[in-house]
Parts: structure tokens; sequence; C-alpha cells
């Protein structure tokens, strides 16, 4: 097992609020974040307000007895987000990250297993809320109110709060010192019902995080990043509050899905995180515009194989052919970085050819995020490149023929565990410290890993996110007339993840509610109406969007757990 060696030399930090006081001392009078108000004017944060503004709000925490509390944040991506973040883990307490797309239910859920005392988020977010499925206690901080509003605390008056204590003398968390090995944030991978875990991470995981990714990835001061995928998620969060401020660049906020190429051409960004769904239906316009126009493709395509063959003798033709397409995205990105899902490669190879590169590579939540990669000097259309510098990998008991087996990882990036659930954890981390992904794969000879396959139970949509089908089963097994089901993803026609259920009715629960003996349409419908019924306690992404109806049980162990990948279990019996 060969380990990747750095590129390019590191510095050291030993913990995230280091990392910031280093950004200060080398990058202080730097913009950290260029921010687009609701006039539309633009104005900038320099690195030494970031880090007065996060001394300020975290004293302002400790001030309302928030030390050593955990705080959620949550709402659209904003510098607000990134304040109140960076204020909790550098000597508040413990942070937990909240997905806005969570229904209320979940999100009470969330809170009261993490037991969380304060909520930063915007009003959007509180809106969504059933506040009597909350404490009465929990404090809620709302981003961007001048004034307190009912039990809303204004965060632009805490702030100034915090401000004055700090001139007046309080340092209690400038002072405060980082436990690295510490438990600094809790990621639930889904919602509290069913079988949602909470990824417990610590300063030691980004950190370590951090440094690999940096020493085999150049990003530059003169660099200028877009946020457009939610912070909560890991692999936005490491890029975007983490490895910017390490390099010195600027951080900008894309204002929804629909504005972005409108984001790009008014921010002029350099490099972003995405997940295939975006790339994808930015390739797809690029394309559709390009057969518009008379040989369009047979011109593209002509452009393609001379910018290639010029970069073999060092001559770049790429902003001769594709420099509309450079001007679609600002005239000024020159790097992708994306996960999360499968890509189509001919749209790696594509951006390639247009002048950006796209950094395809493989993380977790567990690794927080990032432990496989392609790199600045490796780029592969179809591998998830190489594991980082510092992270083992290997394959589990690998198929003799196609050498396909789990991918396992160890580094010190690797999470502490799940959240008051060591029996879970014993399951992924073994007593070599590798932690099992459950995801198959397969490597070559040169060390390069391939995905083969995702994770036993876990759906992965386009976009990115986590369907567990053990939360859908729960679900619907609350509903009486569901004797069993089993959901799972499936690629329909257009090539898109799909949530799709197998489910077994329980006859006698129908009969006894219709009084007669069902026919097949009333099976139908009762069915029907238990999946809708489901759909509704559930964010769109997670919803099932197909079911069939099993007329034998499911085959089972000897546990009676159904076995997920039996074949039987998803024959069409209709018949």
């Amino acid at each position: 097992m060969r380990m990747t060696k750095p590129f390019y030399k590191v510095r050291d930090f030993t913990d995230l609020k280091d990392l910031i006081r280093q950004s200060v001392d080398l990058y202080g009078d730097r913009y950290a974040f260029e921010i687009k108000n609701g006039n539309s004017e633009h104005y900038f944060i320099t690195y030494k307000q970031y880090s007065d503004d996060i001394n300020a709000l975290g004293t302002a925490l400790i001030s309302l007895g928030m030390k050593g509390q955990r705080i959620a944040v949550a709402g659209e991506s904003c510098y607000e987000w990134c304040l109140s973040y960076m204020s909790i883990i550098n000597g508040t307490g413990v942070v937990v990250p909240t997905d806005k797309e969570l229904l209320s239910p979940d999100i009470s859920g969330i809170f009261k297993v993490a037991d969380v005392k304060l909520v930063f988020c915007d009003k959007k977010f509180y809106d969504k809320l059933d506040r009597s499925e909350f404490p009465d206690d929990l404090k809620f901080v709302c981003f961007r109110i001048p004034e307190d509003e009912g039990e809303l605390l204004s965060f632009d008056k805490l702030l100034k709060k915090g401000r004055k204590l700090v001139s007046a003398g309080v340092r209690d968390f400038i002072d405060a010192e980082i436990d690295v090995e510490k438990m600094c944030t809790i990621l639930f991978t889904s919602g509290t019902t069913g079988a949602s875990k909470g990824v417990m991470l610590c300063q030691r995981n980004f950190c370590s995080d951090v440094k690999a990714t940096m020493s085999v990835v150049k990003i530059y001061p003169e660099d200028c990043g877009i946020s457009m995928l939610p912070l909560h998620h890991t692999y936005e969060c490491t890029i975007i509050l983490f490895c910017a401020p390490y390099c010195g660049a600027k951080v900008t906020f894309c204002e929804g899905f629909k504005y972005v190429l409108k984001n790009m051409k008014e921010f002029n960004p350099s490099i972003f995180v995405s997940v295939p769904l975006i790339l994808e239906t930015v390739h797809r316009r690029i394309l559709k515009a390009i057969r518009e126009k008379p040989h369009g493709e047979m011109k593209f395509n002509i452009g393609k194989k001379i910018c290639k063959a010029g970069s073999l003798v060092g001559i770049d033709f790429k902003k001769v052919f594709f420099k509309e397409i450079q001007d679609t995205f600002g005239g000024a990105m020159r790097l992708i970085i994306c996960g999360a899902a499968p890509i189509n490669p001919r749209i790696l190879e594509d951006f390639d050819a247009f002048g950006i590169q796209i950094l395809f590579g493989y993380g977790l939540t567990e690794c927080s995020p990032l432990v496989i990669i392609n790199n600045d000097r490796l780029h592969l259309a179809k591998s998830i490149g190489v594991p980082l510098p510092g992270v083992e990998a290997k394959i589990l008991n690998p198929n003799p023929q196609t050498g396909i087996g789990e991918i396992l990882v160890k580094g010190p990036m690797v999470m502490l565990g799940y959240y008051n659930n060591p029996e879970a954890t014993a399951e992924v981390i073994d007593n070599d410290g590798f932690f099992h992904t459950g995801d198959l794969g397969r490597v070559d000879k040169k060390g390069r890993f391939y995905i083969a396959g995702r994770s036993k139970n876990v759906i992965v949509t386009d976009n990115g996110k986590n369907v567990f089908p053990e939360e859908l089963e729960y679900h619907l097994s609350n509903n009486p007339i569901v004797g069993d089901s089993l959901v799972f993803g499936e690629t329909d026609k257009k090539g898109k993840t799909v949530v799709k259920a197998k489910i077994y009715p329980n006859i006698n629960e129908i009969k006894e509610k219709i009084g007669k003996t069902p026919s097949d349409d009333e099976i139908e419908k009762a069915v029907s109406d238990a999946v809708k019924s489901v759909n509704q306690k559930l964010p769109p992404f997670k919803r099932i969007s197909e079911f069939n109806i099993r007329r034998k049980e499911f085959i089972k162990t000897t546990t009676m757990k159904i076995q997920r990948f039996k074949e039987e279990n998803f024959k069409d019996d209709n018949k």
C-alpha cells in the first residue's frame, strides 16, 4: 500500500483557531468575503475583520451561558453562517450544522438528541418550525434582523454586544484553549427517526484533512471561491470555512441554483465545490447552445482535438476556441472540486477542454470528508484518484476476477465515532483503525481507485443528498396496512437516481378497514395512500416516487431482517 507524497509544503497549525490567527498574520488586509446585500451592493470583509467578528461573537455566546453547550447553525449560506460556525468551535462549544431542508419533526429530533441549547438561523428557517415541538428554553438567534423580535434574538445586536465586551477587556473566548481531540461538531446523517447517526468530528480531523488536501491541491490568495452547496455539507464546509482561510482566498455566496451563472459573472470566481447534478445541468446547457449554432458540434469537437494536441506541445488554444464558454463562468474559473456522487467522465473531459479543471474525488462525512481525490498532477476522468497524503486505503476481500471489494480507509481525518452509539461505531471502525466505508470499488496497479457501487444501504441522489432506506421503511412500517417494505434507489430512463419501494401489504388490515376482501384496485389504492402519507412527512429529495406491490413475503434472515440484496426480493411477482 503506497502512500501519496505531498507536492507542496504545508505550514503547520495546531487547530482551527490557530489557522485563523495565521491567516490574519499572513493575509490580514486581504478580502476574506465579498458579500452582496439586498440592494445588490457589494461589500467586503477582510481577514482581520473576520477574526475580530469571530472573537466578538464567541465572547457574546459565552456571556449568554453557552460555554460547553451544543449550538446549531441552519439556514441559507451566508457570512453570518460561517461566522456562527467558527465562533462556536473555536472556544465556545460544539456546533451542530443542520440541513435547512429537513422538516420540523426531524429538526426537533436532531436538536433533542444533540441537546441543542441555541440555534443560529435565518427567518425562513425559523418560520418553518412548529415551535410546539421544541423546548421553551431553546434560544434562537436570527440573521439579518436589526432588533429582537419576540423570542428571536438579533444576530447583529449579539455581535455588537460581543464587540463591547472585547473592548472592555473580556478575553474568555479569545484565550480559550482548544483540545484538538475533543468533539467539536456533530453531523447528523439524516433525520433522527429510523437509522440516523450523529458523526462526531474533532479539530484534529478537520486540520489533518486541510493539510493533506492543501499538499496536493493549490489554492492561491488571488483565488475567489463561490459557495454553492449548503454549508452543512461537509465537502463545502471544509473547503469554504477551512481551506480558503488557510490559503488567504476570498469567498462569495451563490444566491440559489437558478442564479448560478448570473452570480458567476458578478463575482468572477475561480473555484467552487460542486456535486455532479450541477455540472450535468450546466454541461447540458452548454452543449445545447453549441448544437444550436451552425456546425456548432463539429467545430466543438475539432476545437477539443486541437486544444488537446496543443497541450502536448505546451501551447494553450483553449481561450481561442472556448473563451465564450469560459466567460459563462465569469472568465476566471479554473478549478472545480467535485464529489458526493458518480459523474459522467465526458463532463470531466469536456470541462478540461474548456480550460476548467474538475478534480473528482471521494469523501465521506465520517472522514471530514476527503480521503481519495484526483489532484494537481492527476487528472483522471474515470477514477476517483489516489488517497490523500497520510491516508491509507485498501480493498477488503477483493473479488479474484474483478478486484472489487469494500473500500477501507485509515487516517487522522477519520471520525471519533457515532454520537452515543458505540455499537454502530464498532461496526465501521475495526481494531486496526480502518473505517469500513460500505462502498464497493477497486484499485489498479498504480494505486488509483475506482468506485464500482455505492453503499449497501444509502441511496445517493444526483445532487449528492443521502437517502437512508431504513428511515423510509421506518415511516412505512408505522402504517398498519404495510406489512413489510424494501426501499431502494434505481436509475430511470433519463439516467437519474429515483427512490422506489417494494411493499408487501397487510391484507387483513385492509380487509378490516374496508369491511370486505379487497380487490387488486383497492389494495393498490390503500398502499398508494400509505406512500402518499409518508411522502407528506418527508422533504422532496427523500420522497418515494414509485412503488410495486408484492404478493409474497420478502426473503428474510434468521433474525427476521429482509435480505436487502437478495435477487428474489426485487423480482416482480404481480404476474
